[in-house]
């Protein structure tokens, strides 16, 4: 039987913990233990806590991640419970005559059950319930009881099916903590409640003063390899007529427009196939869009390289990035195939995609069984949560639809079939909004701005100024700032312009011509960047103090390195500005020479993580400030040239695997997998944001070494069908004491993969350690990574495979040699603060961008 951590001071047993002990009963020694007022029973196999009641004092009950089906009656004796969580179980209905006898709690967890309402008695802790999170559950309508919580401070609804919020809700003075994204709100919408707490107050505000207006409006992202002729879709339903687009006239980086049919507005979002330009899609590609896969017939062939290129390689990674997508395939160039031929490409390609969904299903089934039958499903709820939440998303594929581009009736045919599936609620719930008149007004004087012919051709304008030509429209003079904000913050997130107030260098600009941003991007992240750079005028070069030879130089280290130094990306955006006629912005999109790379180029660059700035310091530097620990220690200013790496664009060298000098047996040695694949760009971003963090460091296309005190950390990628995974290796400690900075500076790195990777909602990933024993496939799944129990307590860990003993520190985190008497460390957090210190154990490292946690 498992026996109760607990102190040996007098009060010990007021405090137990049984988290992870395989619980199906609740043990009698506890059970006997009247005095005990904190209660953690976290990850075991409970079906029911017969004999709760008897432990009359409790304050604290944790009995999430359990089995419980039946809601437990017996905590309603529980009278002095101020906390408690349920959550991650299988709850379908909470009985009346519970809560009414519990007037003290405080915190309720209930989120990831099957609940489709609370108990009306939930009211009875409306003096009380300060926290309370229902998300993850089967909520249709909001649950009235909570609204006559006259202290609720924080309140979590997501990922339920909820259409409506009630304005009563915000009225009140206490809730300090709102979260509903993953619901399908009309009202308010989602990119309201994405505001926060006043927005969605001025929200309300503004209805009262007039009724609600529906706004039917979507975002259409057309997708699809170079050539499909996505710009010729686009462009011929805006025009609502044939309209090809010539070859030397194709989309570079992303276009936007906008049309209606009927009653609803579309926004178009054109983007460009290449693959260079794909590394900038993660931007733009969001949820709650019709995404319109275009695929040239004429250049498909029925086979699988043709399958992946054209179709498999856009449904995959629309499947990782938004989940929940509805995907109607157009094919084009009909005009070039035979009738029959179109039919068995669009039947073939069809039948591929079917077979891919099944695929992806049979994956999934296979992750979730695979977790649920091994020794221990307990230390594998947060993962197993993750799968199901997958397995439950649905990428719908409509039919595909065949089009001659030269043809009006088949654009007029292409354009009902759009029309009648955004119609379907089924498919589209959140196509219909209910925006306060004001909203529209401000969209309209904005629309009136960009069009005036005082607004210069890029669109950007000073948020000030701005705000203040909006309060000079007689209409909206009575608004506040900030229910102006507010609704520039609503266009923001539907895509109508863009303000990146999260960005320090781009905070006080907006951008009313999104399209401009889109340039912006295509200064440095586009294809042909080496004939950009070649091609720069003898002019331009004198003009940066730069010299043939050191244009010469420019090409060689892109090409060898992926870098560019801070004069040549002057001299390369400003040729390409004056090409478009822009000359006149250049300082404002690179910077002035006094702040170099500060403007708004790289401002944005960075924040994407698509470039990293590397500078480059002199051997020696006498104006360098004193080093002493447990201070911060500040860089010198302006010392060295600063350079910058475009991951995208990096070859594979043999520098990476020269400096690190081979992988040895003893290794610490884990793998992160990913199912279906790792996501195209992935491991670029990874670099920045790691060598972000480990100024010391080497890199190439597939491969990264990251130093830090010393010690190398090797990581690789490998994408292979069905085995993508990156791989993480680090010598061997030689002393027992050197297992904690090692393990510490692994974890780190695998918490910055797996934040990366949560931005991918349909993205799987795992760790796992391989066995040591040469030639055994055999490999150790890793437990939860939730920061709050050991990875393992065993000393000695057993392949099941090969039979062989390893210590536990050489397979999972683990320091060897601590007696389970010592004191125990502090739990180790692995977190990086924005422009503050990155934590692992207790090591720390002073970094000045990025934000990852654990927590």
């Amino acid at each position: 039987m498992a026996q109760p951590r607990a102190c040996q001071e007098q009060d010990c047993l007021r405090e137990v913990t049984l988290s992870t002990q395989r619980l199906r009963v609740l043990p009698p020694a506890v059970l006997s233990n009247p005095a005990l007022e904190s209660l953690d029973l976290d990850r075991n196999k409970l079906r029911s806590i017969t004999g709760i009641s008897k432990l009359g004092n409790l304050k604290k009950l944790i009995i999430s991640k359990n089995e419980i089906v039946d809601f437990p009656t017996e905590i309603q004796s529980l009278i002095y419970l101020e906390k408690l969580e349920l959550n991650q179980n299988q709850i379908r209905v909470i009985p009346e005559g519970i809560f009414c006898h519990l007037p003290r709690l405080k915190h309720l967890r209930l989120n990831n059950n099957r609940l489709g309402a609370l108990p009306r008695d939930l009211a009875a802790c409306r003096g009380s319930l300060q926290y309370l999170n229902i998300s993850n559950n089967l909520f249709r309508t909001f649950p009235q009881p909570v609204l006559q919580l006259a202290n609720l401070q924080e309140l979590h609804v997501q990922n339920n099916a909820l259409r409506q919020l009630p304005r009563e809700l915000f009225q009140g003075q206490s809730l300090k903590m709102f979260k509903a994204n993953g619901n399908p709100l009309r009202e308010p919408p989602t990119e309201v409640c994405a505001g926060g707490i006043q927005q969605i107050l001025n929200y309300f505000n503004q209805l009262q003063h007039g009724s609600g207006q529906e706004d039917k409006r979507i975002k259409t992202m057309f997708l699809g390899a170079s050539l499909a002729g996505k710009s010729t879709i686009c462009k011929s339903l805006k025009q609502r007529q044939a309209k090809l687009v010539p070859k030397e006239e194709r989309t570079v980086g992303i276009e936007i427009s906008e049309f209606r049919i009927e009653d609803f507005t579309f926004l178009f979002w054109d983007f460009a196939g290449q693959l260079e330009y794909y590394m900038t899609h993660h931007v733009f590609i969001t949820p709650q869009a019709l995404v319109i896969l275009v695929i040239n017939l004429h250049m498909y062939q029925t086979n699988d390289d043709a399958f992946k290129d054209l179709v498999g390689f856009w449904i995959n990674n629309l499947f990782m990035r938004v989940p929940n997508s509805v995907v109607l395939p157009v094919g084009t160039h009909v005009d070039c195939c035979q009738k029959q031929e179109v039919e068995e490409k669009r039947s073939n390609i069809m039948a591929k995609i079917t077979a891919m969904l099944a695929e992806r299903k049979s994956n999934l089934t296979h992750f979730i069984n695979n977790l649920e039958d091994s020794e221990d499903p307990e230390v594998y709820v947060d993962q197993w949560e993750r799968l199901k939440e997958m397995e439950s998303c649905t990428l719908t594929i409509l039919d595909l639809v065949a089009v001659n581009c030269t043809d009006h009736r088949d654009i007029r045919k292409l354009e009902a079939t759009i029309l009648e599936h955004v119609k379907n609620e089924e498919l589209f719930p959140e196509v219909v909004r209910v925006l306060p008149p004001v909203y529209r007004e401000v969209e309209a004087a904005i629309v009136g701005i960009t069009q005036s012919e005082e607004m210069a051709d890029h669109g950007m304008m000073d948020l000030q100024y701005l705000l203040s030509e909006l309060s000079q429209r007689q209409h909206l003079a009575n608004l506040d700032r900030e229910l102006l904000q507010d609704i520039l913050r609503y266009l923001h997130r539907i895509g109508l312009l863009v303000w990146y107030e999260e960005i320090k260098h781009l905070e006080s600009t907006v951008f009313l011509q999104p399209t401009f941003l889109i340039t912006t991007f295509k200064l440095l992240v586009r294809d042909r960047l080496v004939q950009q750079l070649e091609s720069i005028s003898v002019d331009m070069l004198i003009a940066e103090r730069a010299t043939i030879r050191d244009r010469f130089n420019w090409v060689w280290a892109f090409k060898s390195k992926a870098m560019l130094c801070h004069q040549a990306v002057r001299a390369l955006v400003k040729y390409q500005l004056c090409s478009e006629g822009m000359q006149n912005i250049f300082e404002e999109i690179m910077g002035d020479k006094t702040h170099r790379g500060k403007g708004k180029l790289f401002s944005l660059l960075e924040h994407f993580e698509l470039c990293l700035e590397v500078r480059q310091a002199k051997a020696l530097n006498p104006q360098a400030s004193e080093f002493v620990p447990g201070k911060t220690w500040e860089r010198t200013q302006d010392q060295g040239e600063s350079w910058y790496l475009f991951p995208t664009y990096l070859n594979q060298t043999e520098e990476v695997a020269e400096v690190w000098g081979g992988d040895h047996c003893e290794d610490l040695h884990i793998r992160t997998y990913f199912s279906p694949e790792i996501p195209e760009g992935f491991f670029h971003r990874f670099l920045v944001k790691a060598c972000s963090f480990y100024s010391t460091h080497w890199v190439a296309k597939s491969t990264c070494l990251l130093v830090c005190n010393g010690k190398p950390l090797l990581i690789k990628e490998n994408n292979q069908r069905a085995y993508s995974y990156l791989e993480l290796r680090c010598r061997k400690p030689a002393r027992a004491t050197a297992f904690q900075f090692a393990w510490d500076f692994l974890m780190a790195v695998v918490f910055i993969i797996q934040k990366l990777s949560d931005e991918w909602p349909g993205l799987h990933m795992c760790v796992k350690t391989p066995c040591r024993t040469a030639g055994c496939p055999a490999e150790l799944i890793w437990p939860d990574m939730d920061g709050k129990a050991p990875m393992t307590k065993e000393d000695v860990k057993t392949c099941g495979t090969c039979g062989h003993r390893f210590a536990a520190e050489l397979l999972l985190p683990k320091v060897p040699g601590q007696p389970e008497a010592s004191p125990t460390q502090p739990p180790v957090h692995y977190y990086v603060t924005s422009y503050g210190t990155t934590t692992f154990g207790p090591s720390s490292i002073h970094v000045t961008r990025q934000n990852i946690t654990s927590e």
